[in-house]
């Protein structure tokens, strides 16, 4: 599966957005839909992936269910929607450009990311032509995404600060703009916090408030806590 994978994984370079949807499934699980196009069978299955090592597992997982099919195609996004920093596809034997390339344009544009895609082919006996296999792929594609459950992923920044206790009531204020949730807080002479919010939104929010409290704001920038 990895000569596979390989050739097709591309590495690309966006601003990732800090808060999208993702697969509500957990690891092993997966979401499974199907269509009939000329008596061939396509099986659509559906994983959350947030890493390449992740597709590809998921990718052979479906593969080995389905061996005796003729074609396993798939397609794969690892981060944010329209924004991706690694993706990738494979036609698995069809021909050059009519499923796997299809599959993976469906999946940037779907709104939803960290996701895998395999299609499972039982070949009918009708040929379904290049256009033909381009429209069924994109349609199971289209197929599984119908009814996927989905979830909020958010990449999380903390930030530990203190500040004076009468600048409470500024801090607060911000909460909702920058999508700040207190995880801890300590109150003795001065008022101390550690927020978790959107990393993408620190650098504005640590600019405002220190602003606002007329540079008074002490805090540090945790990678993790």
């Amino acid at each position: 599966m990895s000569k596979l994978l390989s050739p097709f994984v591309f590495k690309c370079f966006f601003i990732m957005s800090d808060i999208y949807l993702v697969p509500k499934l957990k690891k092993g699980q997966f979401h499974r839909a199907e269509i009939i196009v000329k008596k061939s069978r396509f099986i659509t299955s559906i994983g959350h992936t947030n890493s390449t090592e992740s597709a590809k597992a998921f990718i052979e997982s479906i593969s080995n269910e389905f061996s005796d099919a003729r074609h396993n195609c798939f397609a794969f996004n690892a981060t944010a929607p329209n924004s991706t920093a690694y993706c990738g596809c494979s036609d698995d034997g069809e021909p050059h450009g009519t499923a796997g390339h299809p599959m993976l344009n469906v999946l940037l544009h779907c709104g939803v990311g960290e996701i895998t895609c395999v299609v499972t082919r039982y070949f009918g006996g009708i040929l379904l032509g290049t256009g033909g296999l381009v429209k069924a792929y994109q349609d199971s594609v289209k197929e599984g995404l119908l009814n996927l459950e989905t979830t909020t992923r958010m990449i999380e920044g903390y930030v530990d600060l203190t500040i004076e206790h009468r600048h409470i009531t500024l801090l607060q204020r911000l909460y909702e703009k920058y999508r700040v949730s207190p995880l801890k807080q300590n109150f003795s002479d001065k008022a101390n916090y550690i927020l978790v919010l959107p990393k993408n939104n620190i650098e504005n929010f640590v600019a405002e408030l220190n602003e606002i409290t007329k540079g008074s704001l002490q805090y540090n920038i945790l990678e993790h806590i």
